[in-house]
């Protein structure tokens, strides 16, 4: 199911989009040495496929993991041969580069310089750390993301329903349960999303020739085959547990290293940390995570949570292994110790919701900007407080459009920073009142 076109292609639109600079010099034809840095699954070795396509230039995959400089030699003389008697360029892709150690690297310079080839090279790791400076100032860099959900949603229903490369001639249907628990828990991985979904067709063909000779004796047709979320979820446990270098599945370890956090259990935490690691797990994932615990799990409990693990991916970007990883340690430790709340969680929650019932509401006129003298003329800002110009520096007046109005949706608990939230909230609110009255207002301007 590899993407054949630009057109098939999924995600990176801000490389690949009209006016973009990746997706312009692929379609003049022009593009040089580059390396693509990005997480897995997000299209490094298809993009170079394209790009050789783009501009008929020869392609010549090698990876860092399993080859050498040897054969980077071989490929070398074949790729000045090539030029010399066919006039044609030859892209040498280079996977997983960061492999190379720095001498290795060197081995690709004078070729690079002199036009022989044209180096793509693909990494997932920081290449300001992981690669030369040389190298790196005769490339150019360009970052991929993870795909988002309703790129793979789209991959998956490709693959189902392409019945010359992908799963179409075998009559499956996905339920929108499984797709939307797919799309999500791919995790931006492309290869990730499609070896699921080629785990429950494997499955479901299985079961389907089990109860074939039953159903043809009595003649009953087969019923076509749904793909659920129940059968998703073993096939990604299936697929992760077999490609895992600890030999463990991914989404158990995370889910086990966030309950462990979210529980304030220090050694439980550490332990999947630890494990995690051990298995090749991608610290930058595991960082990511760790920022995702401390707004939902932690948050206004206590604000520094999010600050220590940003700091915690920052450290990991600057040390990289090992020394990185105790950055995540440390962050870990601090975040399960750390008193818990997820009320911003759910106040965010519920806003957002308001938001999809009442999405057209217009903002109160008070509180509008009025930059021209015809906004003015038509009352925008009219009867705004300024807030500093009151005692205690508040004035009470509506922020919400009138359907919302009286609308309660942060709680903050008695737990850590939460409590003087909430005895500031409380504050107000008992000002409110008194102002109401008539006390404590010293102008409306």
């Amino acid at each position: 199911m590899r993407p054949r076109t630009l057109e098939e292609f999924l995600g990176q639109e801000h490389l690949l989009g009209p006016g973009k600079a990746l997706g312009e010099l692929i379609r003049g034809g022009e593009i040089g040495s580059c390396i693509f840095w990005g997480p897995p699954g997000s299209g490094k070795t298809t993009l170079a496929r394209l790009i050789a396509n783009h501009t008929d230039r020869h392609f010549e995959p090698f990876s860092a993991v399993t080859e050498g400089v040897a054969r980077v030699r071989e490929i070398i003389n074949e790729a000045e041969g090539r030029l010399r008697y066919e006039g044609r360029g030859t892209i040498l892709f280079c996977d997983e580069i960061h492999r190379f150690n720095k001498p290795q690297q060197d081995a690709f310079l004078p070729w690079v310089e002199n036009g022989v080839i044209t180096l793509i090279g693909a990494t997932t790791a920081n290449p300001s750390f992981e690669l030369t400076s040389a190298l790196l100032s005769r490339c150019r860099v360009f970052v991929l993301e993870p795909l988002n959900p309703e790129h793979i949603a789209t991959l998956v229903r490709r693959a189902l329903g392409d019945k010359e490369r992908g799963l179409g001639g075998l009559g499956l249907e996905i339920e929108e349960d499984a797709l939307a628990l797919l799309a999500r828990e791919a995790d931006g991985d492309a290869r990730r999303a499609l070896q699921a979904i080629e785990a429950a067709a494997e499955y479901l063909v299985g079961k389907r020739e089990t109860g074939k000779g039953k159903r043809e004796a009595e003649r009953v047709p087969f019923p076509a085959s749904r793909i659920t979320a129940g059968l998703i979820a073993d096939a990604l446990q299936k697929r992760f547990a077999k490609y895992d270098k600890g030999g463990e599945e991914h989404f158990n370890l995370i889910s086990a290293l966030h309950k462990a956090v979210r529980g304030s259990d220090v050694e439980g935490s550490l332990y999947w940390l630890a494990r995690m690691l051990a298995g090749g797990e991608d610290p930058l994932y595991i960082a990511r995570r760790l920022v995702r615990i401390a707004s939902e799990d932690i948050g206004l409990a206590d604000p520094r949570a999010l600050s220590v693990a940003l700091a915690a991916k920052e450290a990991y970007h600057f040390l990289g292994s090992p020394e990185g990883e105790l950055a995540l340690a440390e962050a870990t430790v601090y975040l399960a110790t750390a008193p818990k709340s997820n009320r911003v969680c759910e106040a965010f929650s519920r806003a957002a919701e308001a938001a999809k019932q009442y999405p057209a509401e217009a903002v109160p006129l008070h509180i509008r900007n009025a930059p021209t003298p015809l906004m003015k003329e038509l009352g925008y800002g009219a009867g705004y407080k300024y807030a500093h110009a009151h005692e205690h520096g508040f004035v009470p007046q509506e922020y919400l459009p009138e359907p919302l109005r009286g609308a309660k949706w942060y709680d903050p608990t008695e737990l850590g920073f939460e409590k003087d939230i909430r005895k500031r909230m409380q504050w107000w609110e008992e000002l409110k009142k008194n102002m109401g009255r008539g006390a404590g207002v010293r102008s409306d301007e």
